[in-house]
């Protein structure tokens, strides 16, 4: 299990339970068809706390550009090693998109709107207003950054004994994801993770899905710029605020 693996396996396993969410909600005649906003939120929290418990041990669980530049802005990472991790992270990303079409290949094929054959794939807005749409990607990966930065780890009595967790220290980051998603996703379904678009985004044009329709490439760069833009903004304050 060397980093980029780890980084590999724990995007790929993050996106097929977010995406796998998505794709059980809207897709025709699943189990979990029209279930709803609080049940998408929800997995990709979870989704999230999965993808961390694999990797964290191993090569940090950034499983995002957006966290790997910033980490990186902030003297907390190694700049060298930013587009090793990038790679493995988009690697993943794809990885798990094309597993959420091979599961749910019937239900794709049984689903008439193009739409909502996508929404399982990348993001999109639910008013397209592009100034508007980087501003949500911008404000709701700040809150993901700058929140990050000020994780602590568990520690106990008046000499701050390190407590170890286990499993559980990627509780924190999984209910940050979920309540991002509660408060700001409703407005661009929240990619907050630049791997996240582009890597579904890939497998969905090169998929031979029936009736597919757009990958809506014009779009495509909003949940790239946002997240990464609002990345190097929390950085930078968390940088000035150590002054």
């Amino acid at each position: 299990m060397t980093e980029f693996v780890a980084e590999l396996i724990g995007t790929a396993l993050l996106i097929l339970l977010g995406n796998g969410v998505v794709a059980n909600v809207v897709l025709k005649g699943t189990k979990g068809n029209n279930s709803g906003w609080m049940v998408i939120t929800t997995a990709w929290g979870l989704a999230v706390f999965v993808g961390v418990v694999i990797s964290a041990p191993y090569s940090g669980a950034h499983l995002n550009p957006a966290v790997t530049i910033a980490l990186a802005i902030a003297q907390k990472f190694d700049w060298i090693k930013v587009p090793y991790y990038i790679l493995a992270q988009l690697c993943g990303a794809m990885l798990g998109s094309f597993l959420v079409w091979v599961m749910y290949k019937d239900h794709f094929d049984a689903t008439d709107d193009q739409n909502l054959k996508a929404a399982p794939f990348a993001t999109s807005p639910a008013i397209r207003n592009l100034r508007s749409n980087l501003f949500s990607e911008i404000i709701g990966t700040f809150v993901l950054i700058f929140v990050i930065f000020y994780f602590t780890n568990a520690e106990m009595g008046s000499d701050k004994t390190p407590v170890g967790l286990g499993s559980l220290g990627a509780l924190p980051v999984a209910f940050l994801v979920w309540v991002i998603g509660l408060g700001l996703g409703g407005t661009t379904g929240y990619a907050i993770n630049p791997v996240r678009d582009l890597g579904p985004r890939i497998i969905h044009t090169l998929i031979p899905m029936k009736g597919k329709g757009s990958s809506d490439w014009p779009y495509a760069w909003v949940p790239i710029a946002g997240p990464i833009i609002g990345a190097v903004l929390a950085a930078l304050l968390y940088l000035a605020l150590q002054i």
